[in-house]
């Protein structure tokens, strides 16, 4: 049924347990993912540093946690047997929904597939909900995979991906 799965990650274990969801029904249908990371804009954190970091370093470090992030998942699309491409998306002013929904249409996607850590109430209110704004904004169907418990937040670890 969907052929070509977009599938957003952070490293988190919701992500994960979106990607194995994705993996699986990419495999059942014969399909194939893009995964894509989204690092953030920070202009506003990183234009001023009082303990005299470079903005540039802090970008450095977040383009290579996000490829490292993309290619453990990358090996473990490709050891579940699924044909899997990756991006890593820089989001310069931009909401998380348009990088997504850009992203989606760019890869012809016919499915979102992503993890939601379901925050409620105050916890919404005050860290938003980059779900939720897909959600209400994509063009595609979106499968939203719930987060288990609070824990699933901590990154996994690469052989945690692997047996995930």
């Amino acid at each position: 049924m969907y052929k070509r799965i977009l599938v957003p990650i952070d490293g988190s274990q919701t992500s994960t347990r979106a990607l194995v969801a994705a993996l699986q029904m990419a495999r059942d249908s014969g399909g194939s993912v893009r995964l894509i990371h989204v690092t953030e804009d920070l202009n506003q954190i990183v234009s001023y540093d009082p303990y005299g970091a470079y903005p540039g370093d802090l970008i450095k470090v977040m383009r290579e946690n996000g490829l490292k992030i993309l290619n453990q998942a990358l090996d473990v699309s490709k050891s579940a047997g699924v044909a899997a491409d990756q991006r890593l998306v820089e989001a310069t002013g931009q909401r998380l929904a348009e990088v997504v929904n850009k992203e989606a249409a760019a890869y012809s996607a016919d499915l979102i597939v992503l993890g939601t850590h379901g925050r409620r109430g105050i916890g919404r209110v005050l860290l938003g909900s980059g779900a939720e704004q897909i959600i209400r904004s994509a063009l595609v169907p979106v499968l939203v995979i719930r987060s288990s418990q609070e824990s699933d937040t901590r990154p996994l670890s690469h052989t945690e991906m692997a047996s995930a």
